[in-house]
């Protein structure tokens, strides 16, 4: 096998990659794909963890809709990714990639409570890890989440999957005229808001020097995991 410029990667994935054109729930097809897509990033060498989303049950926006207060809202979502993690792990197994579950939040009958010397000996036995329940605690999003897990089990890389093609000046889906960054450092990511991730987050990654690669989530399931990394179809943020 070539020598390959990143080893252990952190995969952030949204919920509503388990949507399928739902506008709620797991689609049975959807995570069936994602996993194939992981699969193939192990089937290649790579040791990867991943850290998913819950928007696809319960955003934190539906909370003024209940009328509840952040730390509550948040806790739900900590346990949306756990529903997200379960359903996942199944589809990976099927496909012969051993998995293992850790979780920030303690349900020891469902997923194992993660610890950073399990995660690192599981990553290092061939296993793909599904790092759940964000960091335990409210106030954080799921991208401090994969910025902190990154960080622990010395990632190479952060994969952000997106529903666009990069960083850009302003929201693509919104405005015609906004202009993707090929690169940009984590300072010029901060300085301009670009609210791709949330700043915390970006902070924690450039404090551990682990590059974002922001992309097309539809790039999990159409192109080869090499082809992802070679960065020519994202934005790369580093350095700075």
């Amino acid at each position: 096998m070539s020598k390959k410029p990143y080893r252990r990667i952190l995969l952030k994935l949204s919920g509503e990659m388990l949507l399928d054109g739902q506008t709620f729930g797991i689609q049975p097809q959807a995570c069936q794909l994602l996993a194939q897509s992981i699969k193939n990033f192990a089937a290649a060498g790579y040791e990867i963890g991943i850290v998913m989303g819950g928007g696809n049950l319960f955003r934190g926006a539906n909370l003024k809709a209940f009328e509840m207060a952040q730390t509550p809202a948040d806790q739900i979502g900590m346990l949306a990714t756990l529903i997200n993690g379960i359903a996942l792990q199944q589809s990976l197994e099927k496909l012969g990639c051993p998995t293992k579950i850790l979780s920030a939040l303690e349900c020891p009958k469902v997923a194992e409570t993660y610890t950073w010397r399990h995660a690192i000996e599981y990553l290092s036995s061939g296993n793909t890890v599904i790092f759940v329940g964000g960091t335990g605690n409210p106030y954080f999003t799921t991208d401090t989440a994969a910025a902190l897990r990154a960080s622990e089990i010395h990632a190479d890389i952060i994969l952000k999957a997106t529903k666009v093609d990069g960083v850009y000046t302003k929201d693509p889906l919104k405005y015609p005229d906004a202009v993707k960054y090929e690169r940009l450092s984590y300072s010029q990511m901060l300085a301009e808001k670009l609210e791709v991730m949330d700043a915390t987050a970006i902070t924690l990654c450039r404090n551990s020097g682990i590059p974002i690669l922001v992309f097309n989530m539809q790039l999990l399931k159409n192109s080869h995991p090499s082809d992802i990394l070679s960065q020519q179809q994202g934005t790369l943020v580093s350095g700075g």
